[in-house]
């Protein structure tokens, strides 16, 4: 099941994750924000915000989906260059996450395009255990209330957002039996990814920490 498939992975990655973030956040002003700023209504596009670093740039993976799998990003665009890019990016990890797991391929070369370190661990991780499962997902997936922050030294950004699983299930392989799920606190989350800036000729923004934190209450 999807909740179920991040429960195998979250709770062995979230104390490592936390302390990674922590020793990256500097301290003072540029610390991580204790509240998540909430997206309104004029969300940007998906499609034209998971595009944005991806135009021109020819080694750019396919992050294509099942039409039966709709990944929904309701987050406003930022109006600094570097954060809309970072956010753009932060989807884009969460895309090809979704995509090696349709693959039912824990070295998608997807995930591994925009991520590293702990953050490439997490996201073959979690294909791993969808492929254990014989599970694929099906439904909507739905994130929301982004907020960006540069982090001391001024390269280094932190991207949080929340995300609403109630309506995304999995579904058995084999059978194509659709294993349904009520809404409950279950089905909330809150990611926090800690992105590293485009270096040499990439102009990817790549996820390196990823910490998954499970029912959050804020995020209902």
């Amino acid at each position: 099941m999807a909740r179920r498939a991040l429960s195998i992975t979250v709770t062995t990655l979230t104390a490592t994750a936390a302390l990674l973030l922590t020793g990256c956040g500097g301290g003072g002003d540029d610390s991580t924000p204790d509240d998540i700023k909430g997206a309104d209504s004029g969300a940007s596009s998906p499609s034209a915000s998971a595009s944005a670093t991806t135009e021109g740039d020819a080694g750019a993976p396919d992050l294509s989906v099942p039409a039966d799998v709709k990944l929904v990003f309701d987050f406003d665009a930022p109006s600094d260059a570097k954060h809309a890019a970072a956010l753009a990016d932060a989807e884009n990890y969460i895309r090809a996450l979704a995509h090696g797991i349709v693959k039912q391929d824990p070295d998608d070369p997807a995930y591994q395009y925009y991520s590293g370190d702990q953050a490439a661990q997490y996201a073959k991780s979690q294909i791993q255990a969808w492929v254990k499962g014989g599970w694929t997902p099906t439904g909507t997936d739905r994130y929301h209330s982004s907020d960006v922050t540069t982090l001391s030294g001024g390269k280094r950004v932190l991207v949080t957002f929340c995300e609403n699983q109630a309506k995304f299930y999995s579904k058995e392989i084999k059978s194509g039996k659709v294993i349904r799920t009520e809404e409950n606190l279950d089905s909330y989350l809150k990611y926090s990814l800690l992105m590293l800036p485009p270096s040499g000729s990439s102009q990817v923004w790549k996820a390196q920490v990823v910490e998954v934190k499970g029912k959050v209450q804020e995020c209902r």
